[in-house]
């Protein structure tokens, strides 16, 4: 039963750097890894790669034979590749006992709109591959209001149209304290907290009536589906890497493989992350600062983690509390 990754994002969002820096972290950590290329605009491949698409087709040709424009071309290769999706099965299938990690292109509209990628994904899942995507987004929209609720449309809208396993992840978050300061902690952005507060902040430039509804709607719609959150990751950061591999691995089913019998401490290790401790964490370790924020809004925030805490899969891990379990069911 091969698990994998399922590596999206919008163009610049790090793709292949994770891809890289993943696949070296997992052959460190024991496991038989292989990159799959399904990117046919990739040029700057740095990892070694065990499938590619441009075997099979490439851009240039599918430009050139029909006239298309870069994104005409990326939608046609990626049909191509789900006509002729029996030679990706059969690349795959001379890799055996592997984890695969499948870096994909950067168009959006590829899992916003067209469904061929939705497609290849569920005939994978029909030979018992066991995915999760990894949905790769730039840390530095958090800086401004109206570029994060894009960045929330963008990862509710992939959610719902690929239905499978999701993690969403704010990447180069080691980059952020360049960019100025944030409006709100760190944990305010990967927990998706109140949207009212950053509603005013989205409405600090508007003017007209039906911006301020629109924004409005915009928020409550976020807030309805109440399935968008973030996590973080510094690739050059072993211990990022670490907690999201860690959240990956329970999204793909990975850390429940060797669940049997009289093994069930396994559980625990599925219980045992905190979400908000490592935004807190991550807020720290990489300087990140945050503007003076409105008077109520912290106060706010607070009133809300817990209620935050409990629509999370994972909720907050006491260690003590789990150790104790522990030896008691020993």
């Amino acid at each position: 039963m091969p698990f994998g990754q399922i590596v999206i994002g919008p163009p610049g969002s790090g793709k292949t750097t994770y891809c890289n820096g993943m696949h070296q972290f997992l052959t460190a950590l024991g496991r038989k890894t292989v990159v799959v290329n399904l990117d046919p605009a990739n040029e700057s491949m740095t990892y070694e790669c065990a499938v590619n698409i441009e075997d099979l087709i490439t851009l240039d040709d599918a430009m050139e034979a029909y006239q298309l424009g870069p994104n005409g071309g990326m939608v046609y290769c990626i049909e191509y590749l789900e006509k002729n999706v029996e030679w990706l099965l059969d690349q795959l299938s001379k890799h055996d006992d592997c984890y695969f990690i499948f870096d994909c292109p950067g168009q959006v509209e590829l899992y916003t709109h067209n469904e061929s990628i939705k497609n290849i994904v569920r005939l994978l899942e029909k030979q018992n591959y066991r995915l999760a995507c990894v949905h790769l987004v730039d840390a530095s929209y958090c800086t401004e209001a109206s570029r994060f609720i894009s960045v929330l449309l963008l990862s509710l809208t992939t959610m719902t149209m690929l239905e499978m396993p999701h993690v969403n992840v704010l990447s180069k978050i080691d980059l952020l304290n360049q960019l100025g300061e944030l409006d709100f902690n760190l944990e305010y952005y990967t927990s998706v907290m109140d949207l009212e507060y950053l509603l005013r902040h989205l409405n600090e430039y508007e003017t007209s009536d039906k911006f301020f509804k629109l924004n409005s709607a915009i928020c409550e719609l976020i807030e309805d589906y109440s399935l968008v959150g973030f996590s973080t990751l510094c690739i050059n950061d072993k211990h990022s890497v670490a907690a999201l591999l860690k959240e990956i691995d329970k999204a793909n089913g990975y850390i429940f493989g060797a669940l049997t019998e009289g093994n069930e401490s396994i559980l625990l290790a599925a219980d045992s992350s905190d979400l908000l401790a490592e935004a807190r964490e991550a807020q720290t370790r990489y300087g990140l600062m945050t503007k003076s924020p409105d008077e109520d809004a912290p106060a706010v925030a607070n009133r809300k983690l817990d209620a935050v805490v409990g629509r999370l899969s994972i909720k907050e891990h006491d260690p003590d509390t789990a150790s104790s379990e522990q030896v008691g069911s020993e």
